[in-house]
């Protein structure tokens, strides 16, 4: 900026006196000044480049700040969970002593009644490690749901929130994906331009290979039908397909993972009575569940010994 001070102050001298200065000077200044212009524009335009990308950076920080405070809410809720359960845990082994010192101490119980207490101590003791056992497996599997959570929305920040949203619901992980993104109007065909987001997902998915995929479709309530798709349960049912079809095709996803099903238009999101409610209601959810199997046999409290 001095610089060009300077030249303008030479330039208006050289105006005032033209007889001290010859023209091939005046030129030489004249370039110079054009010169130094050219300069201070490209420096205006970085200028305005690294401000553009801080406004962008402070976007991000805050997005980090609103995702680390969700994840500590979850962590605060699954402690208390586990809190609750270790109390049940004092509950049942106080229970446990004062059956014992009764028996040890009683001096009239028969062998029948010595049995029947001797098996519901063993009932006791069988219920509190499955529930020992129960409590180191719901914080595994919160932690396993924090940090896919985490993964995903660091991997899919790239995407607009409209289009691709995560959140921890009844345990489980759930990616909702706008129909905007995936597909067009009343088609089950994927868009090319979603290959991006399905093959991150796939990546992260493939990581978790203790984990079952359950993919839903969801539309709005507005009829449709025409020469490929009969109604909204059908297209819902088609779109879900799709996905789970693009998954083990293309990304290599375990089908036996993977289940897809239709839900039409009866679990909205939002109000259908406005375009906005709608465009929400019409998504894909592709929902991350621990395998039911395992989980099912984990939910079954042991039998106590005959």
């Amino acid at each position: 900026m001095k610089s060009v001070k300077l030249l303008l102050v030479l330039f208006a001298i050289g105006l005032m006196s033209p007889g001290c200065v010859s023209k091939k000077k005046l030129n030489e200044a004249n370039a110079a000044l054009e010169a130094q212009k050219m300069v201070l524009a490209k420096c205006d335009e970085r200028t305005k480049d690294l401000e553009n990308q801080l406004l962008e950076a402070n976007k991000k920080l805050e997005m980090a700040g609103s995702n680390l405070k969700k994840a500590n809410e979850d962590l605060v809720g699954g402690n208390a969970r586990v809190k609750s359960l270790e109390d049940q845990i004092v509950v049942l082994k106080a229970s446990q002593g004062t059956l014992l010192d009764q028996l040890n101490t009683a001096s009239v119980i028969n062998k029948a009644g010595a049995e029947s207490i001797k098996k519901s101590l063993e009932a006791i003791s069988m219920q509190s490690g499955y529930i020992q056992e129960l409590t180191k497996t719901m914080q595994y599997k919160d932690s396993v749901n924090l940090a896919l959570a985490l993964n995903l929305k660091k991997s899919l920040s790239d995407f607009n929130d409209s289009d691709v949203k995560i959140e921890i619901k009844k345990g489980v992980v759930y990616i909702s994906l706008s129909d905007n993104m995936l597909f067009k109007t009343a088609s089950a065909v994927i868009n090319p331009s979603a290959d991006k987001v399905l093959a991150k997902i796939a990546g992260i998915i493939n990581d978790q290979a203790e984990l079952e995929i359950l993919v839903e479709g969801h539309t709005d309530n507005v009829p449709m039908s025409n020469e490929c798709i009969n109604d909204n349960w059908d297209l819902s049912a088609k779109r879900a397909t799709s996905v789970v079809r693009a998954l083990q095709s293309k990304y290599k996803v375990d089908p036996s993972r993977m289940t897809a099903g239709g839900r039409s238009e009866y679990i909205p999101k939002a109000s259908n009575a406005t375009a906005a409610g709608r465009a929400e209601n019409r998504r894909t959810e592709i929902i991350v569940l621990p395998k039911l199997d395992q989980f099912f046999k984990l939910l079954e409290a042991p039998k106590p010994a005959k």
